[in-house]
């Protein structure tokens, strides 16, 4: 008796994990690429110092419909230049997308959005 008490509760357990407690499964996922080529020897005031020319790419998203929490971000760099974007959905329903850039010559600059998804609640009576 005491094992198909075991065998059940471990049929329950597996299947709470599988399926997110029965709110729906989240997604999360992240992928880097290093393109770094081979130090170079510098000297910075009479000091020897490694220098590698930085290059990645970046990339990352999160969707969890049952939490709302919903976000991506991309990002490249090559030397002194990064380029990306990242979009999340607000607490009021919208969306915010930024794109964004940044260089040793003229700064960061990032260009801001907002997509709004019109909301009819539903009212019972």
């Amino acid at each position: 008796m005491l094992s198909q008490v075991l065998c059940f509760f471990a049929v329950v357990a597996v299947a709470v994990a599988q399926y997110g407690y029965g709110h729906g499964a989240a997604y999360s996922s992240q992928h880097i690429s290093r393109h770094d080529g081979h130090p170079e020897i510098v000297n910075v005031h009479g000091h020897h110092d490694y220098y590698t020319h930085p290059k990645y790419t970046f990339e990352y998203k999160v969707e969890d419909h049952h939490t709302g929490d919903m976000k991506s971000q991309h990002e490249t760099r090559d030397g002194d230049v990064v380029k990306g974007v990242y979009s999340l959905h607000q607490p009021d329903g919208s969306e915010r997308t930024v794109h964004y850039h940044g260089d040793h010559h003229t700064g960061f600059h990032a260009d801001v959005k907002y997509d709004t998804h019109h909301v009819i609640p539903k009212y019972h009576y």
